[in-house]
């Protein structure tokens, strides 16, 4: 094994090195200004030393910094694209070889084709042991899914039709029954495509934050070539020849090669970062707004508790037995697909109750719309099972008139229970009792995210009692209690009208409108296709707290580049107090005052300088691509550390290295 995964980094650094060359072809050179300036300067100075405007020694030496300056950037870049290839090609091995079993009707007999021949709203049938064909949605069945071939995590998924957990991703195991899926992508387009060419890097977008700052590396540039171009002029006046070699180093000195050297790969470790916590970004900008966002709005089933509501307790009104109120809760439950509707079915079979499905019955099917389901006997006995308003709508009661009732609503709700109702015709039986559990840890996480100035809004469609309560144990700023899916809309809507960017979560086909309206919108891999198209992130864990670590990938994304960026330019100023002095302290004695690190002479001065510009590089590649250490804090916060750190670290710093690579070399020059 470690034979094998020796091989294997050998021919990763075989790759690294090739692509270090081979981004010196100018067609891949010249997308980077500050970079292709660069390497413009290394041919310039080459050809000028070969046509004697510098003494041989002098002019290769500074030829070879130059070239080397290059490859560091380069080499930065590559091994950035690296790892994102290395990810692409174990996705690769997901959807090799792929066959189906597709079916012209749900009746009809399965006829084995590949994969590559599916067309998006064509079935297949998936058993057990099997790989899914291609992403799509279950319409009917169940089955539990290895998902560690997208994921890496080994523990099987269960995946339903009919519920928010219904789709699935070609190249995924089938474990255990089987599955009737209707095809969402066609080959070339699927969910696997999508995540190969985003991490290598083919559909990475630059984001507005750094659009803006290539545009301000870039005129920096144009600036400091302006400045290098008059320096003869300036020079002539006072008696100082400075030749086209001197020129072209001082130019690269001048300019801001770190970070211009260092840009793509940090936007490529950024997309990196977030993969490697199993967040699929659709661009580069969704992981960079994550970091700006300033409200975030989750649901509390599933993020804040565990989500798996379980019914724990059966309260009869008066004159109502218990039998009675668990066998009524029983009959609505049959018909109710959700994880709280079987949980009632279970509950009563443990606590004695026998009861089954009644035949010529019509059963009412649970919906958002409604919020309540329930069954209509051959009797004529209409039996339901809903949230409080719902029932009560149902039954034409008013909670004022009915003390009881109202009391044990109230007694449910204040311990952060989800309180049911059962009704029969017009009578209402009672209570039950859903309790839910807050994750471990919750209540910390959102403490540090009000550190950081984000706003937490938990929306639920529980009651305004139990939503409080939860809301208060959760420690979140703020609620919205018996949401509908045009209630998070209005409330993100409401939040961005404020100049606010607002991220939501969500994996339902009724999530897709404010996953859209959301600045991000991370859908869940295991919800619906609606869900995962609406979203601008998918999370392969479906894990609904992803979203706090999210929007530490962001900020931390922001803080990376920020640092150097601050450092970068921090160097830069030190160069200037280095370089200026030794060039001019010769025919201006007074401009020795400036030359605090007492360098040799002025040719020692530039190739140290130059020296110094191309090692930092490769020393700050670790930096770019494991990225700065998040920490919450405010902006003004993270602001000073920067300038404290990387402001002053990076104006000393060149002063301490720079002398030592004068004295080590001055002898030669």
């Amino acid at each position: 094994m470690k034979t094998l995964n020796a091989s294997k980094m050998d021919i990763l650094n075989q790759e690294i090195v090739q692509q270090t060359f081979y981004k010196l072809l100018p067609q891949h050179a010249f997308k980077n200004p500050v970079m292709a300036c660069v390497w413009v300067g290394t041919v310039l100075t080459f050809v000028a030393t070969l046509m004697g405007q510098a003494s041989l020694g002098l002019g290769l030496t500074l030829s070879l910094i130059l070239l080397i300056t290059v490859l560091f950037a380069n080499y930065a870049e590559a091994v950035a694209e690296a790892k994102g290839r290395g990810q692409a090609s174990s996705l690769r091995q997901a959807r090799e070889n792929l066959f189906a079993n597709r079916l012209a009707d749900l009746n009809a007999q399965a006829v084995r084709v590949s994969a590559n021949e599916l067309k998006k709203g064509d079935l297949v049938i998936v058993h057990a042991g099997e790989l899914i064909p291609a992403d799509g949605e279950i319409i009917q069945g169940f089955a539990t899914i290895n998902e560690s071939a997208v994921t890496g995590e080994s523990a099987p998924v269960l995946r339903e039709a009919n519920t928010d957990r219904s789709g699935v991703i070609g190249g995924t195991k089938v474990l255990s029954d089987s599955i009737i899926i209707e095809v969402s992508n066609e080959a070339g387009h699927s969910f696997l495509d999508r995540m190969i060419a985003l991490v290598e890097g083919a559909n990475r977008q630059k984001t507005p934050n750094e659009i803006a700052l290539g545009i301000l590396l870039n005129v920096m540039t144009m600036t400091f070539i302006v400045v290098v171009i008059t320096l003869p002029f300036i020079g002539g006046i006072v008696g100082v020849k400075i030749s086209i070699v001197l020129q072209l180093a001082l130019l690269v000195c001048l300019i801001p090669t770190t970070i211009g050297g260092l840009l793509p790969a940090i936007g490529i470790a950024g997309m990196n970062r977030a993969l490697k916590s199993n967040v699929l970004a659709k661009s580069g900008k969704a992981v960079e707004v994550a970091g700006d966002i300033d409200v975030l709005l989750l649901d509390k089933t599933g993020t804040i508790t565990y989500g798996d509501r379980q019914a724990t307790a059966f309260y009869p009104l008066v004159g109502i037995t218990p039998s009675e109120l668990r066998q009524a809760a029983m009959l609505t439950s049959f018909a109710d697909p959700t994880p709280e509707g079987k949980s009632v079915v279970s509950l009563g079979k443990e606590l004695g109750e026998s009861i089954s499905e009644p035949q010529d019955a019509e059963f009412i099917q649970f919906s958002a719309a409604t919020r309540l389901s329930g069954v209509d006997l051959a009797t004529g006995q209409k039996i339901r099972k809903g949230a409080v308003d719902a029932i009560l709508k149902f039954t034409q009661q008013n909670i004022q008139d009915n003390i009881e009732l109202k009391i044990r609503v109230e007694q449910v709700a204040s311990k952060g229970a989800t309180p049911l109702v059962v009704a029969s015709n017009h009578n209402i039986l009672g209570v039950i009792e859903l309790s839910d559990v807050i994750k471990q840890g919750i209540k910390e996480r959102f403490a540090l995210l009000r550190q950081m100035g984000i706003k937490t809004i938990m929306v639920t469609g529980d009651n305004p009692l139990t939503a409080a309560a939860i809301a208060a144990e959760a420690g979140v700023d703020d609620y919205i209690a018996e949401a509908r899916p045009e209630d998070k809309l209005a409330c993100i809507r409401n939040e961005q009208a404020m100049g606010r960017l607002v991220a939501m979560v969500g994996d339902g086909t009724n999530d897709a409108p404010a996953l859209a309206q959301a600045d991000i919108g991370l859908a869940m891999n295991s919800g619906t296709q609606a869900a995962k198209e609406a979203g601008n992130m998918v999370d392969l864990d479906s894990d609904p707290t992803k979203l706090l670590d999210v929007v530490e990938i962001g900020k931390q994304q922001l803080i990376t580049r920020g640092a150097l960026t601050t450092f970068s330019l921090a160097n830069d100023v030190s160069k200037y107090f280095v370089i200026l002095p030794a060039l001019f302290a010769v025919a201006i004695p007074q401009l020795n005052i400036l030359n605090i690190l007492h360098l040799d002479n002025p040719s020692s001065a530039i190739v140290s300088a130059l020296i110094f510009n191309a090692l930092i590089i490769p020393m700050l590649i670790p930096l770019a691509l494991r990225g700065v250490q998040f920490k919450p804090a405010s902006a003004l916060q993270l602001l000073r550390r920067n300038m404290l750190v990387y402001g002053v670290g990076g104006v000393v710093f060149p002063f301490i290295v720079i002398k030592l690579i004068d004295v080590l070399i001055s002898r030669f020059f």
